[in-house]
């Protein structure tokens, strides 16, 4: 088969629906969505249904929960404030967030939480944006004295990684803990994002939904893309299953009607969150991949979005993170491998599979896939519903790459 307009070569796009269906029919996948973007041109699969014993088929236009593949989008609220300088990349935070002032470190990052040092420096803009800042989840050390406490003090649920209490509550139980690094020494994850929120919100005045919504969401066209799913809307969004571990047996982890999305949410998580379609998460990467621009409108500046999209870790953060992900690899089944991160996304600073260096986006534990590739002008979406506790979605999304750049032909 020939090549189109845009570079991928029909045969290869063919291959990848057949890798697609395989990984639905084996049953350990209800549905899926997919989108591949390059050029002016758009492509998009969809297999399977909403749910495994059938029912109402996946379509472009399924929301599905983006878990935290989240992260490269809500980042860009707070980018905005810094293109109007109403945040500055070095500024300490505790003028907004009193609650991070004057922070205690512990002595040993595996240690008890009593035996602290002083922290050497405030926490900065830059320390949250680059998940720096001295707290993060690692769900390889559940039993660890931090890991408790966080668990214990309703930071974030064992079952589900999401904020539960208010944003000031949150900011509240979260202040009484120390951090496990100093500020700026170790890249560690989620919690940050969730940090920038209510950062987000008390710079801007704002609720933190709001403001994403009103200046980036609605200027792209993300009509269904927010914190939650209305009632209306229901019909478009199927369950999220958990696999089980020792079966792969499908359950639901949370319901449409009645579940953690069908209801605004006390705390807007800007690290795992939102719900959205793959044609609004097209919009927002394309804008990316257009140095911030979407049509004529200008959404972030192109320095912004520079910023954003590569790699902000330095040497001595970029070596602990790559560690940590070669480490990690056999739990993670074979995601993180990137290298570097930006603000609120992986970039990838070595070849490491298919994928070219300079590519940016993220995973999320619900069984979602998101990046843009700038040298070959390319975005891919892959959206799942079934939870990472088995390799099954994941093992999808790495093929849906494999097989996305074989289909590249010019």
């Amino acid at each position: 088969m020939g090549t189109g307009s845009n570079g991928l070569s029909a045969s290869g796009l063919r291959r990848l629906r057949e890798v697609l269906l395989r990984h639905v029919e084996s049953g350990r996948i209800p549905g899926l969505v997919a989108l591949v973007g390059r050029g002016g041109e758009t492509h998009v699969e969809t297999v399977g249904t909403m749910r495994p014993d059938g029912g109402s088929p996946m379509r472009r236009d399924t929301i599905c929960r983006m878990a935290s593949t989240t992260k490269p989008v809500a980042v860009a609220a707070a980018m905005v404030l810094l293109d109007e300088c109403r945040l500055r990349l070095d500024d300490p935070v505790d003028r907004w967030l009193p609650e991070l002032a004057d922070r205690r470190v512990l002595r040993q990052p595996d240690g008890p939480l009593e035996d602290t040092v002083p922290a050497r420096r405030p926490v900065t803009v830059r320390d949250l944006l680059t998940s720096t800042f001295g707290l993060g989840l690692d769900m390889t050390a559940t039993h660890s004295p931090m890991m408790g406490a966080i668990f214990e003090q309703g930071i974030y649920g064992r079952e589900w990684l999401l904020p539960a209490v208010e944003p000031d509550e949150w900011m509240r139980r979260l202040g009484t803990l120390p951090l496990v690094y100093q500020p700026g020494e170790r890249w560690l994850y989620n919690i940050g994002d969730d940090v920038l929120g209510v950062l987000v919100a008390r710079v801007s005045g704002r609720p933190f939904e709001t403001f994403l919504r009103e200046r980036v969401l609605d200027p792209l066209g993300m009509k269904d893309t927010g914190f939650h799913v209305p009632a209306d809307k229901t019909d478009r969004f199927p369950p999220l299953y958990a696999p089980d571990p020792r079966t792969g047996k499908l359950t639901v982890a949370d319901e449409a009607e009645g579940g953690h999305h069908s209801r605004p949410p006390a705390f807007p998580s800007g690290g795992g969150g939102l719900d959205s379609t793959v044609d609004d998460y097209h919009a927002y990467f394309r804008m990316l991949l257009n140095h911030g621009r979407h049509g004529t409108r200008r959404v972030l500046s192109r320095q912004s979005v520079e910023l954003m999209t590569t790699n902000r870790l330095t040497a001595g953060q970029l070596a602990a993170r790559e560690a940590w992900a070669r480490d990690i690899v056999h739990l993670s089944h074979g995601q993180g491998q990137h290298g570097g991160w930006g603000f609120g996304m992986a970039v990838r600073t070595y070849r490491g599979d298919f994928a070219p260096v300079g590519q940016f986006g993220w995973d999320g534990g619900a069984g979602t896939s998101a990046y843009a590739d700038p040298d070959n002008r390319l975005v891919g979406i892959l959206l799942t519903q079934t939870g990472m506790a088995t390799p099954d979605s994941a093992r999808a999304i790495h093929d849906f790459w494999t097989t996305l750049y074989q289909a590249i032909d010019d």
